[in-house]
């Protein structure tokens, strides 16, 4: 009984690691779109998970909520601290400081 629970540990451990690996992947892509319509770069081409809970999507279904924090820039000189709220695998909330635009 005991090897049968560690295993089914063991699988659930294993699909949250492989299920969080593909939403940093859908996390980083929606951030370089962000950036991208806001004229702006994503700054090292990554995002952070910095913070797990649950919610429910418009079916009422039970999701894992993910932020994710990243950093984008106008000029290079300098950094903006956004983030990005994903439910499931779809975006739910993002924000983006307001900026000053170099001028061209």
């Amino acid at each position: 009984m005991f090897e049968i629970l560690l295993l089914i540990l063991l699988a659930l451990l294993a699909w949250f690691w492989l299920d969080s690996i593909a939403k940093r992947e859908v996390a980083i892509n929606i951030g370089r779109q962000l950036a991208k319509r806001c004229h702006l770069q994503l700054l090292d081409e990554t995002v952070a998970c910095t913070r797990l809970g649950l919610g429910r999507d418009p079916r009422g279904h039970l999701q894992i909520m993910r932020h994710y924090s990243f950093e984008v820039s106008a000029s290079g000189d300098e950094r903006l601290q956004c983030h990005l709220q994903l439910l499931g695998g779809q975006l739910q909330n993002w924000h983006i400081p307001p900026y000053a635009q170099p001028i061209h």
